[in-house]
């Protein structure tokens, strides 16, 4: 990679970040309160070790196949790996001893073997439930009316820890379309920190992209998932 491509990389972080801080301000709330995780998809090793030494301490990862070549190249001392995209029950045995959190849980069945194979590697493996908050059809995710049943669902699985929620909303052109998706989420969000339900510890709400994260902090999204803003447009391959 050309020290040029490193030095945009960090441009574009800086910028993130001041944009952050932006909206967190207009949202009366503290930048800490947003963690930004960097979405490496197509995106190879190199660059996202530059994300890294740049600050990144979180890297999204969408696929198991793409994580398992990439992850002996990364420079983990300092970032957490988090599972984003959509994940088959026979792909969990692959990531389990890599990633820190699951963030795509949608189905009994996946936490079922999620706390099969960590209970294997003597762990409790952190999850958020991904709601598919606009009842598309292409997309995975819990719909909203089913959330209460996976929610109290996770608390069956001693190796499970859930910790909050996922979504991708609608694309828009307009990212201020995504509101009502957005705010939607938050009240959800908010409904199940109020449950009594055991094995959790509820305080991540996972949401917005690259064209829509400032509505998403609005809306009280405590992570957001970046890509094409830090690394540019995806690459084909890996």
């Amino acid at each position: 990679m050309t020290e040029g491509r490193s030095d945009k990389i960090a441009a574009n972080l800086a910028q993130i970040r001041a944009a952050i801080e932006k909206a967190c301000k207009a949202a009366g709330r503290k930048p800490s309160e947003v963690t930004l995780v960097a979405v490496t998809k197509t995106v190879p090793p190199q660059p996202v070790n530059a994300a890294i030494h740049s600050g990144v301490t979180v890297l999204g990862e969408n696929r198991a196949q793409e994580l398992t070549e990439k992850y002996p190249h990364y420079d983990k001392a300092t970032v957490k790996i988090h599972f984003i995209g959509h994940l088959q029950t026979n792909k969990v045995r692959q990531i389990i001893d890599k990633v820190d959190m699951i963030q795509s849980v949608d189905s009994i069945k996946l936490l079922a073997e999620i706390d099969r194979q960590a209970k294997k590697h003597g762990k409790i493996c952190d999850i958020l439930i991904e709601v598919n908050i606009g009842g598309e059809k292409s997309k995975s995710g819990v719909l909203p009316e089913k959330l209460d049943e996976l929610v109290r669902a996770a608390a069956d699985f001693p190796s499970v820890r859930l910790r909050g929620l996922m979504a991708v909303p609608p694309f828009f052109d307009n990212p201020d379309e995504s509101g009502p998706y957005f705010s939607a989420m938050e009240k959800l969000f908010i409904d199940i920190k109020g449950k009594n339900v055991d094995n959790r510890d509820i305080d991540i709400l996972s949401m917005g992209m690259s064209g829509d994260y400032i509505a998403a902090i609005k809306h009280g999204a405590t992570m957001i998932r970046i890509g094409t803003a830090i690394f540019g447009d995806r690459a084909e391959k890996v």
